[in-house]
């Protein structure tokens, strides 16, 4: 049914059987993604130790209809509220912005 992007074999797309349920996870609702990270150690040299410091650079993409600044709120607040083991977790906002939504068009733009 998808075939735009290329997937590994047996793997299939979230919600691919439902169409409507894929557009609306893909337009209408929040995601979260790593973009980056820094002090984690290669992958050749992991092992099961404690860090002295771990940073990544979140993105969240928001639905079209919420309030960025209260959306920021929210996830500073998760994410320093009952935080494991007592770590330290500081945040350094780079930027907030609304999502997108096409406003409706006026009648002689149809």
């Amino acid at each position: 049914m998808c075939t735009k992007y290329g997937v590994v074999e047996g793997a299939k797309y979230c919600n691919e059987e439902d169409l409507v349920a894929m557009y609306l996870a893909n337009t209408w609702e929040s995601n979260l993604s790593i973009t980056g990270s820094d002090g984690l150690p290669e992958i050749a040299m992991a092992g099961n130790v404690v860090r002295t410091h771990t940073s990544v650079r979140l993105s969240m993409r928001l639905p079209p209809a919420m309030d960025p600044t209260v959306a920021k709120e929210r996830i500073e607040k998760i994410l320093t509220t009952d935080v494991p083991y007592n770590a330290k977790v500081t945040l350094t906002p780079v930027g907030v912005g609304p999502g997108w939504s096409m406003k409706v068009l006026t009648p002689h733009l149809d």
